[in-house]
């Protein structure tokens, strides 16, 4: 039976989320409570990579994150964005997100329509003369560069921001029945918060191949693993064990 959830991410804006749904549905309390948190890294760090943003007139988002201290940075070193910079996004999503910084034109603002690199590399081969800026976390593969590289497209990688621990404080409640991570740094995260973490009864769902992989590789068990066949979100993936383990 499970009575009490966390959930690994800031809590919604909105009373709207799935999350709040399944909590009455089932009578368990979920509690959003991020085992990780981003940071903008300062501006004499993010000087150390000798990067000069205004050589670029192009810059790529894969993230509300990447927005976010790509502008704060810009901001702290008092660097001014010229208006003819173009802006490429993963989604319509993460471009709209743009307007917290700047006015949203069409015409300098791009956007993939599913979400993943492959549908904006296309768009940005139709621009092949910018040279593109790509901000990113500390924590971070290659696959992004070895796309565009393949696809002949000029740019550079700027580490922006890291993920780090959002470490529990001293009497703060561990008293949950089941825990859902998003990334491979939450489970990193648990594990460095409860050095002699044991799992028992306490299920562990996951969203995502790696971070899956990741509660494997630290020796523990994976209970429920989404998207799957039958459901692409995490909310669905937990309904429906719910409705299973807490019918049962």
């Amino acid at each position: 039976m499970i009575k009490k959830i966390l959930v690994s991410q800031p809590k919604p804006a909105t009373e709207k989320s799935p999350y709040y749904e399944i909590a009455q549905r089932y009578g368990v309390e979920v509690v959003f409570r991020p085992f990780i948190k981003v940071e903008g890294l300062t501006p004499a760090e993010f000087r150390s990579q000798h990067i000069s943003i205004l050589e670029h007139s192009a810059v790529v988002f894969t993230s509300r994150h990447s927005i976010d201290h790509f502008f704060g940075l810009c901001k702290a070193m008092r660097v001014h964005i010229p208006e003819s910079m173009k802006y490429f996004c993963l989604s319509e999503q993460i471009a709209l997100y743009i307007q917290k910084y700047i006015p949203y034109r069409k015409r300098k603002v791009f956007y993939g329509e599913t979400g993943k690199m492959e549908a904006l590399v296309p768009q940005m081969s139709k621009h092949k003369n910018e040279r593109y800026l790509i901000p990113l976390s500390d924590v971070h593969n290659d696959s992004i560069a070895n796309m565009l590289d393949e696809a002949g497209i000029a740019h550079t990688e700027a580490v922006m921001y890291r993920t780090v621990s959002n470490d529990f404080k001293e009497g703060e409640p561990f008293d949950y029945d089941m825990l859902i991570f998003f990334s491979p740094s939450g489970i990193q995260s648990l594990l460095k918060n409860f050095p002699k973490f044991k799992q028992n009864n306490i299920v562990i769902a996951t969203y995502g191949p790696t971070t899956a992989q990741s509660v494997i590789d630290a020796g523990l068990r994976l209970d429920l693993q989404a998207p799957n066949d039958e459901h692409p979100s995490m909310s669905s993936a937990l309904n429906a064990y719910l409705l299973k383990v807490n019918d049962d």
